[in-house]
């Protein structure tokens, strides 16, 4: 496991590495690769002494002010919807489940909208209004689902994902009646339906950072678990696992870095559905590896995703749900389509 996963964390860090130099380097004003490593190794306390800045202050402004930055923030939803998505595929045992079971992106969306509608984008918390309430409200959407589903103090499967899609529905129909009655801010409202990187600065990552970190190592630590999950919930329970609280603590922690990244960027779909599926292709079913794994992978497609969105129309900006959505919805569907085949099989023998 060791082995494969060195192998595979380092294959998936370089890509990394090498699509945020791609990243950073296309834009209207297209830079050098060589530079753009030079600016950044030059704010590298261990290595910015000995590098020359033989390149001009706007270059390095454009990095380090505006493309680094998204690019950081990007990454950082990406990991997190990856990670989230594993993790309810792990203990729903459903590889077609994904971060937003719950109604967690519609909760979120009541939040922003209620704020954009009104005119509220600042009253309480400045800039950090919108991914607050976002967070807030998408947090409430959480706990109601989890009481909904509760039977006999049990968290059953099947009345968990229909109460997420019953929450799902009804803040969806909040979402879309403030869409119906706005006019002034129509546009406002439903690009941040569609999920955007777009002015998002150095704090927002750094508000993200603190969610994902502590959510990873959680959910890492329940990796075994969720490995012993896959057999059924009573095999699980026979080898040691405490099922119910297993169940809690990842769909909340989950839930958690879910919303957390939808409160910065917005409803951004696919993500938590196709990583962390494609890693489990290459590696296997075993969580310690799938969630380090997808963590690294989700960072590495919204990051393209997100500079597909911000050039292939410029100076125009596609949503980057958009582009999600035109990536990710064709491999649901093959994933539909052969999750059938396989059932059929089953029922056929």
């Amino acid at each position: 496991m060791k082995r494969k996963l060195m192998l595979w964390g380092g294959v998936g860090v370089i890509l990394l590495l090498l699509s945020i130099l791609i990243s950073l380097s296309i834009g209207t004003a297209h830079l050098p690769l060589l530079q753009i490593a030079g600016i950044l190794g030059k704010h590298l306390p261990w290595l910015g002494g000995y590098i020359d800045a033989n390149w001009q202050q706007s270059s390095e402004q454009i990095i380090m002010k505006v493309r680094f930055p998204r690019v950081l923030l990007g990454i950082l939803v990406g990991a997190a919807l990856s990670v989230a998505g594993a993790a309810f595929q792990g203990v729903l045992r459903n590889p077609l489940a994904d971060p937003y079971a719950l109604g967690v992106s519609s909760g979120a969306s009541v939040g922003a909208a209620f704020l954009i509608y009104f005119g509220l984008h600042y009253a309480w918390f400045g800039a950090w209004s919108i991914p607050i309430v976002a967070f807030g409200t998408g947090l409430i959407s959480l706990l109601l689902v989890l009481r909904l589903a509760r039977i006999d103090g049990k968290l059953k499967m099947e009345t968990l994902i229909l109460s997420g899609v019953v929450m799902q529905a009804f803040l969806g129909a909040i979402v879309s009646f403030m869409v119906s009655i706005s006019k002034q801010v129509i546009n406002e409202i439903v690009f941040w339906l569609m999920g955007s990187l777009a002015m998002r600065g150095w704090s927002f990552a750094l508000m993200m950072s603190p969610y994902l970190l502590v959510g990873f190592v959680v959910l890492i630590s329940y990796a075994r678990s969720l490995n012993l999950l896959a057999l059924g919930e009573r095999q699980a329970a026979h080898l040691g696992v405490h099922v119910e609280r297993t169940k809690l603590i990842v769909l909340i922690v989950a839930t958690l870095i879910t919303a957390a990244a939808v409160s910065v960027a917005g409803v951004i779909g696919f993500v938590g559905l196709i990583v962390p599926h494609l890693v489990r292709l290459l590696v296997g079913p075993d969580y310690r590896l799938i969630l380090p794994l997808s963590a690294i992978g989700g960072g590495i497609y919204v990051l393209w995703a997100d500079t597909l969105a911000r050039t292939l129309l410029s100076p125009t900006e596609i949503p980057l749900g958009v582009i999600t959505a035109f990536l990710g919805a064709p491999f649901f569907a093959y994933l539909l389509h052969k999750d059938k085949k396989n059932f059929h099989r089953s029922i056929t023998k």
